[in-house]
């Protein structure tokens, strides 16, 4: 098995089909139908979910393996499909999301001429008002890629990943909380030298008002961001990255504190505590963060915004 697509599914009726549709559509299958395996995650959706699941492994028994678990979560969902898969290289894929034709084969080659542990890939982003924002793949030829990596963040869906690399470094997303992937996967650059990239947009990433990190009420969800922040700066600490990387972690830190995180705050009367809990993750981890080389480089306006956001000013 060469490649093995891991898709969590939860109530995701409305976006599944177009999801399983762009993964079966794959190019790569022309040449590669026995080595290639989507391993469909449900995890309690209580819509028509599991009866599109069925349809589609009755037409596709050889390609298809579906698995119903009583997960808390996507994080739960992903580290039980790695568990099962087969590939020697995984992709997660979420199911409101669709990918290019022709994702696989060019992950596949790339990953296999710079025998790469991580591939990662460009993506368009899909605004809810139609307009898109393209999500550069990062160049391993730039000079300090690794510091860009660290800065920007990424999501599990931008990489093609081989999975013996995956399994040595028992890597495991944290269950439990949204954000579940930042903490591992802001680190992963930590833990390896091979990486590649296709710039491409070979990913189709939706706003969907239904995802976690998109409700229009309140929940107590939104504080998983600390936790998520506090594992991620505990990785780099055991690695004894934290000089190496500062600049760049002090800003994946403003970004998303100071600036989504806070506008997640404001929404809700209940979120007006996560500005102290913000205060109080600066002092503590980097209490001079006013004076960050990259906020720097930003415009007078970011940059005040951002000192606002510090005192729970957001407009």
């Amino acid at each position: 098995m060469l490649v093995s697509i891991i898709v969590p599914v939860h109530n995701a009726e409305d976006y599944l089909a177009r999801c399983l549709d762009s993964l079966l559509g794959q190019t790569f299958l022309s040449n590669h139908q026995d080595e290639y395996e989507i391993l469909l995650i449900e995890n309690n959706s209580t819509d028509e979910s599991t009866a599109i699941i069925l349809k589609y492994l009755t037409d596709y028994p050889d390609t298809i393996r579906y698995y119903s678990v009583n997960a808390n979560g996507a994080a739960a969902a992903r580290n039980f499909g790695v568990t099962k898969a087969r590939g020697k290289y995984m992709w997660f894929v979420d199911a409101d999301d669709y990918v290019d034709q022709t994702a696989v084969q060019k992950l596949f080659k790339t990953a296999e001429k710079a025998n790469a542990d991580l591939t990662m890939l460009g993506a368009k982003r899909i605004f809810k008002n139609g307009h898109t924002q393209y999500l550069a793949a990062i160049n391993p030829n730039e000079k300090d890629y690794k510091h860009r990596f660290v800065r920007y963040g990424s999501g599990p869906w931008q990489f093609l990943i081989r999975r013996s690399w995956w399994l040595d470094n028992e890597f495991q997303f944290k269950n439990g909380i949204i954000h579940e992937d930042m903490e591992l996967m802001s680190a992963l650059i930590l833990y390896t030298n091979n990486f590649a990239s296709v710039d491409e947009p070979l990913y189709f990433y939706l706003e969907n008002d239904n995802s976690v990190l998109h409700k229009s009420t309140w929940t107590g969800e939104y504080f998983d961001i600390f936790t998520a922040l506090d594992g991620v700066y505990q990785r780099f600490k055991a690695k004894n990255a934290l000089k190496t990387y500062h600049d760049d972690l002090e800003y994946f830190f403003i970004w998303n504190l100071l600036l989504d995180s806070a506008n997640d705050f404001k929404k809700f009367k209940e979120g007006r505590p996560g500005f102290k809990r913000t205060r109080e993750m600066f002092k503590k981890y980097f209490p001079n963060w006013r004076k960050n080389k990259y906020l720097k480089q930003k415009s007078f306006l970011f940059r005040l915004r951002r000192k606002l956001s510090y005192h729970g000013i957001v407009k």
